[in-house]
């Protein structure tokens, strides 16, 4: 199972766990997202960069991590998909040693360039970003491996090894990005050293930092892009940088229940626009608080998302009826629950007013209709007010006889 996967479908147990837990649904969250992202400012893809603009954003997640620590100058990602690489022909035998012979080159490289030494500027010369990034791009074909093998067989990569694998050489893959995607990568980078994120790498020791922090206890698959210092950043290399998508929202707050140990000491979430420049932070609980958190605790949350990892594929659509109805009673049993007088979606208070009010808000009062049409939400939830009066009006005394 992975994390990626389990948001990319409402369907999922997963994104159907975390809609009924993030009862605000995403805007709120948006709007605080918008009103610190204030600039004009936006890098634009030369047109090289195609279909390839989610191997720049590989590439440019990879060198920015780079610049805050270079505890794992090859990310562990690229080593899986060289590995996993078949080798019963030539094309797959060239491959893989050229994927070791890059991992080799790649970490020569950034222990050169001495990439998080905090003397020195976030980025380098022109010339030296320049072969890094070609080096990057390769690295970001072998991630495709890892996470994507029947989309590996259409890079680049993939093809000219299996066109002529006696020609393909270390060299020759250096030679297949297009210049718009080097240049894609080395403008975004500058930007970055002229921006927030260098100021944060500043106050920061590469000890402090973790690459690609990853969650092994958990039952489901997640690399976050960085931790600093408490501070979990996800690099978000999107043309369209003033929106926020659902998705992204979702898998943020993923990262952080997933550590279900509390072993990086989430205080913080964060995200970094690597084509506008600009990284926006929330502290935890203001971040599950814009998003209406049921249960706004994450060590009260965390073990509850563990179970549902743990008796289901919650990254899976359930194809079955059998499967559907296990999934649902499983959702059933895990959804929070209201205690009296309080609103029945987002478990918060029920206003104390004149009016009877069953949910706290308008917002509340229309996603009950679809939480109970998915048997999540109790058919009639008891209003504050019943609740504050007496079952049965007080009778007058017996007259004495």
């Amino acid at each position: 199972m992975s994390l990626t996967s389990g948001l990319i479908s409402p369907r999922t147990p997963l994104r159907r766990f975390l809609d009924r837990e993030l009862s605000a649904g995403p805007k709120p969250l948006r709007e605080s997202f918008r009103a610190q992202h204030r600039t004009d400012r936006l890098l634009r893809p030369g047109p090289g960069v195609g279909t390839e603009a989610g191997t720049v954003g590989t590439a440019i997640d990879t060198r920015l991590r780079l610049a805050f620590t270079t505890a794992m100058p090859v990310d562990l990602a690229t080593q899986i998909g060289i590995d996993l690489i078949a080798t019963t022909r030539s094309a797959g035998l060239r491959m893989r040693t050229v994927g070791n012979q890059l991992a080799d080159r790649l970490t020569e490289t950034v222990l050169a360039l001495d990439l998080d030494n905090r003397g020195l500027p976030l980025d380098r010369a022109h010339d030296e970003e320049e072969s890094l990034a070609r080096l990057l791009l390769a690295a970001a074909w072998y991630q495709v491996m890892t996470r994507n093998p029947y989309g590996f067989t259409y890079t680049p990569l993939f093809i000219t090894a299996h066109e002529n694998p006696q020609a393909f050489t270390l060299d020759r893959l250096l030679q297949l990005p297009h210049p718009d995607l080097v240049a894609d990568v080395v403008a975004q980078l500058h930007q970055a050293a002229d921006s927030p994120l260098a100021t944060l790498r500043e106050r920061t020791r590469p000890k402090d930092c973790v690459p690609g922090p990853t969650f092994p206890g958990a039952a489901i698959t997640a690399d976050a892009d960085l931790l600093v210092d408490g501070l979990l950043i996800d690099f978000k290399s999107t043309r369209h940088p003033h929106l926020l998508d659902k998705r992204s929202v979702w898998q943020l707050t993923g990262y952080l229940l997933l550590d279900t140990a509390d072993h990086y000491r989430i205080d913080t979430l964060g995200l970094y626009l690597t084509r506008s420049g600009v990284l926006t932070t929330w502290p935890v609980e203001d971040y599950l608080d814009l998003l209406g958190t049921c249960r706004p605790d994450p060590t009260v949350l965390r073990p509850v998302l563990a179970e549902l990892l743990r008796h289901c594929d919650a990254d899976s659509i359930p194809l079955t009826p059998d499967d559907e109805h296990r999934a649902r009673r499983l959702l059933q049993r895990l959804a929070p629950t209201a205690e009296p007088g309080h609103c029945p979606v987002c478990t918060r208070p029920l206003p104390d007013t004149p009016h009877r009010r069953t949910y706290c808000r308008r917002w509340c009062s229309g996603r009950a209709q679809t939480l109970r049409r998915h048997g999540l939400l109790a058919s009639h939830p008891v209003p504050l007010q019943l609740l504050q009066r007496p079952p049965y009006p007080e009778l007058p005394d017996a007259p004495s006889l």
